[in-house]
């Protein structure tokens, strides 16, 4: 804009005869670059949590009393609770490909889980949160699980991150010898830069990545959770006078799980402490947001990215890989002093594939020029209690199927068929399809496919229509990089395990 302002200025002398119409552009440009800047000032700063492999019934807010969340329990009160918030997947994967994206991850022909020897990854040419608010002026950082492609070009610093910390996959996997090694590389348990060149692979045993770089082998995953959270609050603190995203994927609580010293309680379950700690993550994001005097302009999301794999999903039916609702309706939050209504629940229908067009609106971004399949829930986040889903019927193409409207959830396929993770001690239902009512019924116990045939044809329809229209409209992944002459990322054996 200074720039601009001397052009004219010049300009304005040395053509008086057109002084009225330069004075006026340069006013014009005064303005806009009030304008500017004050939309600058209002941007909030975005933090979004999202745990692995918690289930719905893991929090306090959600009714649990063991384990113990009372930072979340925190900001439940202070906040809004969202009872029917769903993911896009019920497996690592394809979740964060919604979450990133705002689309499903079919429509971007993606894994649901990828692994080391996985070829592709999410391609950098589909916009991500981060590549959205960089555009729009923020500081963008990712601390912790990634896992949605481990080699160029699709680490997270090619998708939008200004810096990325982190494992990037999931803590149960293994190393893949193609990666670049950092010249101070920290090694444990005696190996050697030569070691992992050569193909060292034991499941369970993960690097942790600096931006492009292996800087930890293997990573001490009793620390994990508290140095994100350390290096979380280092990102808040130096990025405080800018707009900042900070995006911060904990590795827990999925298998293996680990904790700290100061949550080892030989007297709980490891599942219980591992939650705590993450409850404790939480609370110290919060209070440095306090802290920092933050808070009142920083928006913060906590949610899960599938159901409990070990821990709890009731009262909801099944756990993690299932699409039935412990699958994939997760425990969340969010929180924003002053402009979240505190203590409030939202019961309507929303999704991650709506964080995209959402943060857009609030952060002064653009959305992507290619389809998404996410929508504006401002008025389900800030809005009146009696804001409505703008999801007639979210469709999801996971495994077998399923769609929810309202509170209804439909599956198109018979109960007890297909391997949905599901521990149903009553007799399956013969009916061909699946209809529950979430309300009435939130452990979907009672199939009633057969007394409501309207809803059953309205849904199928819907299931019909979704399905044909992502086959229709599929956009690649990308083939990663692989650095000629790398040794082989080949799975492990089962047993060659930590």
């Amino acid at each position: 804009m200074n720039g601009v302002w001397r052009q004219l200025c010049s300009s304005f002398c040395s053509e008086s005869r057109t002084h009225s119409l330069r004075w006026a552009t340069v006013a014009m440009l005064l303005a806009l670059g009030q304008t500017s800047s004050a939309a600058a000032a209002d941007q909030p700063n975005v933090v979004l949590i999202f745990i692995d492999d918690m289930g719905y019934g893991d929090v306090g807010f959600n009714g649990a009393t063991i384990p113990q969340t009372p930072h979340l329990d925190q900001m439940a009160r202070e906040g809004r609770r969202f009872s029917d918030f769903y993911v896009g997947c019920a497996v690592c994967s394809g979740s964060r490909t919604a979450l990133m994206t705002g689309c499903h991850y079919q429509r971007l022909s993606m894994r649901p889980v990828l692994f080391p020897n996985t070829p592709q990854g999410l391609h950098p040419d589909e916009v991500t949160l981060a590549d959205m608010l960089k555009d729009a002026g923020y500081r963008t950082a990712c601390i912790g699980k990634w896992h949605l492609g481990h080699l160029p070009p699709c680490l997270p610093t090619y998708q939008g991150f200004d810096s990325y910390w982190g494992i990037p996959y999931s803590n149960d996997m293994w190393l893949d010898p193609a990666n670049t090694i950092a010249d101070d590389i920290v090694l444990r348990d005696g190996l050697t830069v030569e070691k992992m060149k050569e193909g060292h692979k034991i499941r369970d045993v993960v690097p942790i990545f600096h931006n492009e770089q292996i800087v930890e082998y293997p990573a001490d995953q009793t620390t994990i959770t508290k140095r994100y959270t350390e290096r979380a609050i280092r990102f808040i603190t130096e990025k405080r006078d800018e707009p900042f995203f900070l995006y911060l994927p904990h590795t827990m609580v999925h298998l293996p799980l680990a904790v700290s010293p100061d949550f080892n309680d030989p007297n709980k379950d490891l599942i219980t402490n591992a939650i705590e700690e993450v409850d404790w993550s939480v609370g110290q994001i919060l209070q440095t947001l306090r802290d920092s005097g933050l808070a009142e302009n920083t928006l913060v999301i906590f949610t899960s990215d599938n159901g409990a794999a070990v821990g709890s999903s009731l009262p909801l039916r099944a756990r993690k890989g299932s699409v039935y609702d412990g699958g994939i309706r997760e425990p969340t939050l969010m929180w924003w002093p002053g402009r979240i209504p505190a203590g409030t629940v939202c019961s309507e229908v929303a999704a991650t594939i709506d964080i995209m067009p959402t943060l857009t609106a609030l952060c002064g971004g653009r959305l992507p020029t290619r389809k998404i399949d996410g929508h504006d829930i401002r008025p389900l986040i800030m809005g009146p209690q009696d804001a409505k889903s703008p999801h007639d019927a979210y469709v999801l193409m996971h495994g077998p199927g399923a769609v929810r409207s309202g509170p209804w959830k439909f599956y198109p396929w018979q109960e007890g068929k297909g391997k949905q993770r599901d521990s149903a001690d009553w007799k399956p239902s013969t009916d061909p399809v699946q209809l529950y009512h979430t309300v009435n019924d939130i452990g979907e116990r009672t199939n009633v496919a057969a007394d409501h045939p309207e809803v059953v044809a309205r849904l199928q329809a819907a299931w019909d229509t979704h399905v044909k229209e992502i086959r229709a409209n599929k956009r690649p992944a990308i083939n990663m990089t692989r650095p000629d002459g790398a040794a082989s990322n080949a799975r492990p054996d089962r047993t060659n395990r930590k």
